[in-house]
């Protein structure tokens, strides 16, 4: 359990490369339980590949991430898997539901892969769709909902488990200022009430308002926001 004033979750020197390209060149972040944290920069700066990592889906070259006390880089591919499962939590730009699934089925997903039976499963589902304002679009599939509700689908989805953290990787980025705003108020105000951490990369000023706290990434490397000249 983490201690009052430890972070949650914290990456340190953490270096990463593809081919001759460097992606993170010591950047470094700490989120609380129950904090948004936004992580910006312009388009190749790194920033995604800071989530990824901390996320544990790519190792980094070198670099320490502690979760809850414990030591991603050493984890093996399964454990960072059982994570994954859940104790994390993903939003992403395209939502990428299941487009064979209907939305209440998406959402008990990852309750399925855990092995939750169907019944229970889709109870949990059916509450989230309902707090997330979409419980009519249950049996729908998501090629029949509007980009705005099938990624409300997506952090129903998100949050069904009762993950201890959510990544959100630009979960605004396909939708119009409108249904991007809705969207924002929805995941802050359930990670909130649910004490979950969030880690949101954007590039836009107007999505990182909804955070407590900014991180800057330049070139592989971040600066705190307050610091930012």
């Amino acid at each position: 359990m983490t201690r009052p004033g430890t972070p949650l979750l914290a990456g340190n020197g953490l270096h990463k490369s593809f081919g001759q390209t460097r992606a993170l060149d010591g950047a470094a972040l700490a989120v609380s339980a129950g904090e948004v944290l936004a992580i910006m920069g312009s388009s190749g700066s790194g920033k995604s590949t800071l989530l990824h990592c901390l996320a544990g889906i790519v190792r980094p070259d070198a670099g320490a991430i502690h979760y809850n006390g414990q030591d991603l880089v050493a984890m093996d591919d399964k454990g960072r898997s059982a994570l994954r499962r859940t104790e994390f939590g993903f939003v992403f730009q395209f939502g990428q539901l299941v487009p064979e699934l209907t939305c209440l089925e998406n959402v008990a997903l990852p309750l399925r892969l855990t092995g939750a039976k169907r019944g229970p499963a889709e109870a949990k589902a059916t509450e989230w769709l309902a707090r997330l304002e979409v419980d009519n679009l249950a049996k729908r599939r998501p090629g029949d909902v509007s980009g705005g509700q099938a990624q409300r689908v997506a952090v129903a989805r998100a949050l069904v488990t009762g993950p201890k953290v959510v990544f959100a990787d630009e979960p605004t980025g396909a939708l119009d200022s409108l249904n991007g705003e809705k969207v924002m108020q929805m995941l802050t105000q359930a990670a909130r009430e649910t004490h979950a951490a969030v880690v949101l990369v954007t590039h836009e000023p107007r999505v990182a308002a909804y955070s407590d706290r900014e991180i800057v990434v330049r070139d592989g490397r971040t600066v705190d926001r307050e610091l930012v000249a």
